[in-house]
């Protein structure tokens, strides 16, 4: 019997996600970006006149010929970098405890970032993943992947299931070309043994950042004594428990794994940033591009 689909306006939430990525895009986040993701060479772009200023060794004096005026030539940089957005949307992202759910914080971040590399020049591609592969494009300057990936990432059907991180990197691996910037959107929660040996030799190949999309409850738990039901989204096994009750060895044992998690990161290349759901990400996406400027000079 053939999946029915679910009946959903989502012409709205597109909209939305456009709004949304028009306002993030601010001239602070899209010049670091352009000046830590540098494109592979320079492009003739038109001649102009020669100033005082200017380097005379700059001067093209066959040009300068035909026009018995000083000419020098201007250059623009070659935008040809390929940007890529893997997007965990398993069941571990519909989850939240503040205003937006994990993947919905997800949406926001990945639309913003899509339309501002659009923006540069540079291709741009996305795959929604679980433990497979559900929505792929490739990289390309169509202006058109952000309306793709707003229609695809606000589906219904596209949500659920467990995140594979070692069958997504390998994923990518099979068709990406080699110095592709990606960017890999999870909580990174529940990852499986010999994660980072595939992450290791996934850098070999990509320069990848990672952006840890976390909510407040992955941290710390409510003060409050009152009953609350868990369900395991990969089981459907619940279990009702009192967070305070819990609260101490929950969160001690949260920040020892989160801990060890940025050690083993920070024996690799990789870069990474950790948002929270409660907060806004253009701040923290920003440092993170100025912190590659300063590690890469």
């Amino acid at each position: 019997m053939a999946k029915e689909k679910l009946k959903v306006d989502l012409t709205p939430l597109i909209r939305k996600l456009e709004i949304i990525a028009r306002k993030n895009v601010k001239t602070t986040v899209l010049g670091n970006y352009k000046s830590v993701f540098r494109g592979f060479g320079l492009d003739f772009s038109d001649y102009r006149a020669y100033s005082k200023d200017d380097d005379a060794s700059k001067i093209d004096w066959k040009a300068s010929a035909r026009t018995n005026e000083l000419l020098v030539k201007e250059y623009e940089e070659e935008r040809n970098l390929n940007v890529f957005f893997l997007v965990d949307v398993s069941s571990n992202m519909i989850f939240g405890s503040a205003d937006k759910l994990k993947n919905e914080y997800s949406a926001e971040l990945v639309a913003s970032l899509l339309y501002m590399v659009l923006h540069t020049g540079d291709k741009v591609g996305f795959c929604l993943f679980n433990d497979k592969p559900l929505s792929k494009t490739n990289p390309s300057k169509n202006r058109n992947t952000f309306y793709i990936f707003a229609k695809e990432i606000v589906n219904p059907n596209n949500h659920g299931g467990n995140f594979d991180f070692i069958k997504a990197v390998g994923f990518i691996e099979s068709f990406l070309p080699k110095n592709s910037v990606v960017m890999i959107v999870s909580d990174f929660l529940g990852l499986k043994e010999k994660w980072l040996d595939y992450l290791k030799t996934a850098l070999s190949m990509f320069d990848i950042i990672l952006l840890i999309v976390r909510d407040q409850r992955d941290y710390v738990l409510p003060e409050d004594s009152f009953n609350i039901t868990l369900s395991d989204p990969k089981s459907d096994r619940q279990i009702i428990i009192d967070p305070k009750k819990i609260k101490e060895k929950y969160e001690t044992y949260v920040l020892k794994q989160t801990e060890h998690f940025k050690e083993l990161l920070n024996t690799t290349e990789a870069d990474y940033v950790e948002l929270r759901t409660d907060k806004p990400f253009i701040e923290p996406i920003t440092d993170l591009f100025r912190k590659r400027r300063t590690k890469w000079r």
